[in-house]
């Protein structure tokens, strides 16, 4: 019967960890919806956001997908797609602040225009 009891008494702690993270989740919506209604300027409210959406994303990776519980290799496999996808993020922003983008599309029509002729193969 202790081997019973001690399943039960396992199963309803997960649950009330369950609940409590739902509840977070729900309160942590309530918190996104107030901030737009608050009509805070754009780069606080999207900084504070993005933290509650961290925040949420978090709960659910490491309790609804099991994550908290998992091995090393969980985590660097995991730290490597959020540097590859960073990467990612911020390859438009560095291309387009030196210029690149532009460089390339514009650097033929530069040279006709300031010149006034063009150039035939």
């Amino acid at each position: 019967m202790s081997d019973h009891a001690a399943h039960a008494a396992d199963i309803d702690k997960h649950v009330r960890i369950y609940i409590t993270v739902f509840i977070t989740l729900m309160v942590l919506t309530i918190v996104t919806v107030a901030i737009a209604e608050l009509h805070l300027s754009p780069p606080i409210a999207i900084s504070v956001a993005l933290l509650v959406a961290t925040i949420k994303g978090s709960l659910v990776a490491c309790y609804s997908m099991h994550l908290i519980s998992e091995k090393k290799l969980i985590y660097a496999v995991l730290g490597l797609t959020v540097v590859f996808f960073v990467a990612l993020l911020a390859l438009p922003a560095i291309t387009h602040a030196d210029g690149y983008w532009i460089h390339e599309a514009t650097s033929d029509a530069t040279h006709t225009e300031a010149t006034g002729q063009t150039s035939h193969q």
